[in-house]
C-alpha cells in the first residue's frame, strides 16, 4: 500500500505508538485487510504505520475499539489517514486560532513570573514557561499559552518588536515542529516559483562559444538588443565550457536577441542560442 495515495482513503487509517509485531494480527479481527505496512528507517520500525481495510465499515470499528487501547503496554492512537493536502489545511486553521505564543531574544535575567507580569495584561495564562538551561539561566526564550486566541493575537500585535533593554523581541504563534518544516517547505516553494516567473521569456541559452570569450564579451555581444541583468560564461576548471547564459530585462529583449544572434558567427564560430528552460521543460520535450 502507498500511504500517500490510498485507493479508499476512508477504508484507510493510520496508526501510532505500536509495535510492528502486533499490526495485522490485531486488526485483522475487524475485518478484510487489504494491506498493512510498518514505517521504517535505517533503524528498524518508526513506531506507525498504515492499514487498509476492504470497507469503510471495518475501518470505523477498528477506530471504535481501538483507539486509545494499551497495546503491549503502549497507548495506541487510530484515526482515518489523512492525505498531505488534509493535513496542511488542518494546520492553516489552527494557525488561524493559536492560543500559544513564542517569544524570543530578551536577557538571562527574564524567569517565568516577570514574564507572566509582561503578558498577563493581555488574558488569561494557562501556562507560562522560560526555557532555562542546566544552571537555570535563561536561554533568551519562552511560551506563553493564553485562554484565548483573541487575547494571544493580541499580544503579538503588542508585543513584536518591541524594545526590551536595547533589543527588539519577537512574538508570534508557536509552531509544532511539523508546522515549521511545512512553512519552510512552502515558503521554499514559493522562492523558487517566483525565480521561475521571473527568469522565464527573458533568459537566453548560448551554446558554441569561441574559448576567448569571457562575461564582459557576452554583455558586450548582446547588449544592443536591450538591458542585460546578467551574462555569465560557464567555466571549468579555468576554461570556458562554451557555454553560457544572458539573462534580459524584458522577454521582447529576449526574443530579438534570439532572432539576431542565433547562427551568428562570432569570433570563430557559428552561435546557437535559444531561450532557457527548465530542466522539467527539457525532459518534457525529450519524452515527447
Amino acid at each position: 500500500m502507498n500511504p500517500s495515495a490510498p485507493s479508499y482513503p476512508m477504508a484507510s487509517l493510520y496508526v501510532g505508538d505500536l509495535h510492528p509485531d502486533a499490526l495485522y494480527d490485531t486488526f485483522s479481527a475487524f475485518g478484510n485487510i487489504l494491506s498493512c505496512k510498518v514505517v521504517c528507517d535505517e533503524n528498524g520500525s518508526k513506531g506507525y504505520g498504515f492499514v487498509h481495510f476492504e470497507t469503510q465499515k471495518a475501518a470505523e470499528r477498528a477506530i471504535d475499539k481501538m483507539n486509545g487501547m494499551l497495546l503491549n503496554h503502549r497507548k495506541v492512537f487510530v484515526g482515518r489517514f489523512k492525505s498531505r493536502k488534509e493535513r496542511e489545511a488542518e494546520l492553516g486553521t489552527r494557525a488561524k486560532e493559536f492560543t500559544n505564543v513564542y517569544i524570543k531574544n530578551f536577557g538571562e535575567d527574564m524567569d517565568d513570573e516577570r514574564l507572566k507580569e509582561m503578558f498577563g495584561k493581555y488574558g488569561p495564562a494557562l501556562r507560562v514557561k522560560v526555557m532555562t538551561d542546566e544552571s537555570g539561566k535563561s536561554k533568551g526564550f519562552g511560551f506563553v499559552s493564553f485562554e484565548r486566541h483573541e487575547d494571544a493575537q493580541k499580544a503579538v500585535d503588542e508585543m513584536n518588536g518591541k524594545d526590551m533593554n536595547g533589543k527588539a523581541i519577537y512574538v508570534g504563534r508557536a509552531q509544532k515542529k511539523v508546522e515549521r518544516q511545512t512553512e519552510i517547505k512552502r515558503k521554499f516553494e514559493q522562492m523558487k516559483q517566483d525565480r521561475i516567473t521571473r527568469y522565464h521569456g527573458v533568459n537566453l541559452y548560448v551554446k558554441n562559444l569561441d574559448d576567448g570569450i569571457d562575461d564582459e564579451r557576452l554583455r558586450k555581444e548582446f547588449s544592443p538588443f536591450g538591458t542585460i541583468t546578467s551574462a555569465k560564461v560557464m567555466m571549468e576548471g579555468g576554461r570556458s565550457k562554451g557555454l553560457g547564459f544572458v539573462c534580459f530585462s524584458s522577454p521582447e529583449e529576449a526574443t530579438k536577441a534570439v532572432t539576431e544572434m542565433n547562427s551568428r558567427i562570432v569570433a570563430t564560430k557559428p552561435l546557437y542560442v535559444a531561450l532557457a528552460q527548465r530542466k522539467e521543460e527539457r525532459q518534457a520535450h525529450l519524452t515527447n
